[in-house]
């Protein structure tokens, strides 16, 4: 038998405690995953500022500088001072100008008309094809008579203007020379926001000047006939035309527009989606001009409170507020007062939806329009046609005709301020309307809500109301405690008004 020194033992001693304790802490001691006990924790990605060198080195050789000159006539030729100018000084001076010798009479003899040429403006654009075609912005060549390129390796071209197109403010013009270095066309649903994007271009006529920023926002609605792309790229007078580039080295805009109150940069920049130009530029190249569609209705928006009185829901559509006689619109059956919602499908969020998809519709096509109405929707079948230059607009021809005496106003019209009448066969024959009631007063919450002699109630609520008695009924049935929808016709226009009753 062998012993153990008592050092040992004790030591032995005190590390069987040890284990006991920690078994019976283990055993007391919640269960948890292993995995979480072990498992290490991914690293978060490191994001780095971009390098736009080997961008600036892909791209910068398709971008050009455009200048434009503009012939104007010129008065009093062959460096003489104009006469008119030189009689101002006699009289109002009593003396010659000095170093202007007095000239007599002259003969009769016709002025030789002399044009000069003056330096209109300089922008960007940038090579679409390596045999010269070159886009930029239409209004970068407007009204020029002569249009010069010069390219990054100094070379200068006369071009010719193919054709501009104001609406989208695209344009495309040729230069004489081939193999040039043609730009990649990005896809712009691939566009996203926050992403980089890069800009060169000629501010203030710096040539080949890089800028770079992210992209703020897509589909940014400015009123015009696209919708823009969003940047805080600085941008500046003379980039237009120039192209907005990814991070790939793909052209996804052209840099066209800025929101500023000084004429400068102030961190808002707009660019033209380059699957519109690009869709554009083919019509320009094609035959000089751009072809849409035009279906002949004239359109409003649908405001929230309208929306849910006539129970549409959200504030979507647009508002037919007319429709052109003969126009595609009136062969289908669109009415004033309906809400387009849908063309083709395709929802109609904001009103200048509607005349961008058929805009961008071939003419000749047929097409579906889907409307409210009366609170339910219906599909319409239209042919589209082709939108021609804009023409004023003829106002209707004024008739002077004996108004009918105003009938008795029910207690329901009363409560909101309003006194109606019947229409004349005549007067619907001229407006061109079924029925409806004519308003021969309106004051308190009719007149708040924008009613007034000689508008024309087509419907209350969702009711069409063809006369008084229609129009009574329908008032008597309508919530009291709710906004009352009117739709109503002044002039040609048709529109909502809310009437609030007093409560």
């Amino acid at each position: 038998m062998m012993f153990q020194p008592e050092g040992k033992k004790l030591h032995a001693r005190l590390i069987a405690g040890a284990l006991a304790v920690g078994a019976l802490a283990a055993a007391q001691a919640p269960v948890t995953p292993a995995f979480a006990q072990s498992a290490p924790q991914p690293a978060a990605p490191t994001r780095t500022l971009p390098d736009f060198t080997d961008l600036v080195d892909q791209v910068g050789p398709s971008v050009v500088n455009i200048r434009t000159v503009e012939r104007v006539a010129q008065r009093g030729g062959n460096g003489e001072m104009d006469e008119e100018m030189q009689e101002f000084f006699r009289r109002f001076f009593g003396q010659p100008i000095p170093g202007v010798p007095r000239q007599g009479p002259r003969p009769n003899r016709p002025q030789q008309p002399q044009e000069e040429e003056r330096p209109r403006g300089v922008g960007s654009g940038f090579i679409l094809t390596p045999d010269g075609y070159v886009m930029t912005n239409a209004h970068v060549v407007e009204d020029a008579s002569e249009v010069l390129v010069t390219l990054p390796d100094k070379r200068e071209f006369k071009a010719k203007i193919v054709g501009a197109d104001k609406r989208t403010d695209v344009a495309v013009v040729k230069i004489e020379a081939t193999g040039l270095p043609a730009v990649k066309v990005g896809d712009i649903s691939r566009l996203r926001v926050g992403e980089w994007v890069m800009a060169i271009g000629s501010p203030f006529g710096l040539e080949n000047t890089v800028t770079a920023g992210i992209v703020s926002a897509k589909q940014r609605d400015t009123g015009d006939y696209l919708p823009f792309i969003q940047t805080d790229v600085a941008i500046n007078p003379g980039n237009s035309g120039g192209p907005l580039i990814n991070m790939r080295g793909e052209v996804v805009g052209i840099n066209s527009q800025i929101y500023s109150r000084s004429g400068g940069f102030m961190g808002i920049s707009f660019s033209i989606p380059i699957d519109e130009a690009i869709r554009v530029s083919d019509q320009l190249r094609t035959s000089g001009r751009v072809s849409r569609g035009r279906i002949g209705v004239q359109i409003d928006q649908v405001t929230k409170d309208v929306a849910e009185s006539i129970g549409l829901g959200k504030a979507q559509g647009a508002l037919v507020r007319g429709v052109e006689a003969g126009s595609p619109g009136e062969k289908a059956g669109v009415e004033a007062g309906d809400i387009i919602v849908k063309f083709d499908g395709r929802a109609i969020e904001k009103p200048s939806d509607l005349p961008r998809l058929v805009g961008n519709t071939k003419p000749g096509t047929k097409s579906t329009l889907t409307v409210f109405r009366r609170g339910a929707t219906k599909d319409l079948t239209v042919t589209v046609a082709e939108l021609e230059p804009d023409k004023p607009a003829r106002p209707a021809a004024a008739r002077e005709e004996p108004a009918p005496k105003p009938s008795s106003a029910s207690a329901a019209a009363k409560a909101l301020g309003l006194l109606v009448n019947e229409l004349s066969d005549a007067q619907k024959k001229e407006l061109k309307l079924r029925g409806g009631v004519r308003v021969e007063a309106a004051s308190e919450a009719a007149a708040r809500a924008g009613l007034r002699e000689g508008d024309v109630i087509m419907a209350v609520g969702n009711v069409e109301v063809a006369n008084v008695k229609e129009f009574d009924a329908a008032l008597a049935k309508s919530d009291k405690s709710k906004p009352i929808s009117v739709l109503f016709r002044r002039g040609e226009w048709a529109q909502y008004a809310l009437i609030r009753p007093a409560r």
